[in-house]
């Protein structure tokens, strides 16, 4: 099997037709990419199967899978392990497409310096016990009361919010997808193989001529 994800996607070949049925050309071959692969259930299920990773920097999948399966080519393995589809929406932006899109977004230094919302400081007794956790997202005018054990006082923090501006919004919402899981090597071969069967055509079908490829009169393909 190649590495290469698009070269394992089965062929089907096509006749292109006028509106009045006539023929325009011989069958025309083309790529099906309805044919999808996927990671099976089981190996989702089995966390044992994967390790956590964070996305440094401006790296692309091809650079992920460059570092950890020794092949830029395994991009593919990287994307399918964490479901993602749409990489620019759910891969991290690079800082120059992150500056880009916050600009388009807002439009203007001003507006992304804006409040987006509140989040809360942390708030310790003097004991170091967490009574408020930091990041909580509050209101602008948020308190909070707690009972101090060494001076044996009832003690208020007003406020404990801190403004986080629109481009801190974006920068952290950014960040979260910087966290994914990956199928570690020595699982490999056994996407390998399912994929390799995944793409494969099976006998049974009008359309089917081999394993890699199917014909059909129109584009409509059936199992």
């Amino acid at each position: 099997m190649s590495k290469k994800y698009f070269r394992n996607i089965p062929n089907f070949e096509y006749v292109n037709r006028t509106k009045d049925g006539q023929y325009i050309s011989n069958y025309t071959q083309v790529k099906n990419f309805f044919k999808k692969g996927k990671l099976r259930e089981d190996i989702f299920q089995d966390l044992t199967t994967f390790q956590k990773y964070d996305i440094k920097g401006d790296d692309r999948p091809d650079n992920v899978a460059n570092e950890i399966y020794g092949s830029a080519e395994l991009d593919w393995v990287v994307l399918l392990s964490n479901n993602i589809v749409n990489v620019y929406d759910e891969w991290p932006l690079s800082q120059a497409n992150l500056d880009a899109y916050v600009m388009d977004k807002y439009g203007t230094i001003e507006k992304l310096n804006e409040t987006h919302h509140y989040e809360s400081n942390e708030v310790k007794d003097t004991q170091g016990v967490i009574i408020f956790p930091r990041g909580v997202q509050v209101s602008a005018a948020q308190s909070v009361s707690y009972h101090e054990p060494i001076t044996d006082e009832q003690v208020t923090v007003n406020p404990i919010s801190r403004a986080v501006t629109n481009l801190q919004y974006e920068e952290k919402e950014n960040d979260k997808k910087r966290r994914i899981f990956l199928l570690k090597p020595m699982y490999l071969n056994v996407i390998f193989d399912d994929l390799e069967e995944m793409m494969e055509y099976k006998e049974g079908s009008t359309q089917y001529v081999s394993r890699t490829l199917k014909r059909a009169d129109n584009t409509r393909l059936y199992n």
